[in-house]
């Protein structure tokens, strides 16, 4: 038994990749909408916040489960983005802030020459 090859008809063909338009989508400023904050910026915004956050908060805001939450506030918090992370435990919640970035080495040694 023999297999039919079904072949393409010459009226079904696609328009070629240059004859298609341009998506105005991308070029059209009254359709170019604000990107939504990713999750990093809405765990560093929670970070900043003068009250602080906890790991619980992070994962309902973010969806991350906690072993994740962790990494994330090793690895980019402090490696990363070198934001000086602190903690304290308050009422059996350990509690999250960031605080202002270390200032490198030759800006503490410019200041003292002022």
């Amino acid at each position: 038994m023999s297999k039919s090859a079904k072949k393409p008809s010459p009226t079904s063909s696609k328009l070629s990749v240059s004859a298609q338009k341009p998506d105005r989508r991308a070029t059209d400023p009254r359709t170019v909408r604000p990107r939504d904050p990713t999750k990093q910026a809405r765990v560093i915004e929670l970070l900043r916040s003068p009250k602080g956050t906890t790991i619980e908060a992070i994962m309902k805001a973010t969806g991350w489960q906690k072993p994740s939450v962790r990494g994330f506030l090793a690895g980019v918090v402090r490696k990363k983005l070198k934001l000086k992370l602190g903690s304290e435990l308050l009422e059996g919640n350990r509690i999250y802030r960031v605080n202002p970035p270390i200032a490198s080495g030759s800006d503490k040694s410019q200041a003292k020459q002022r």
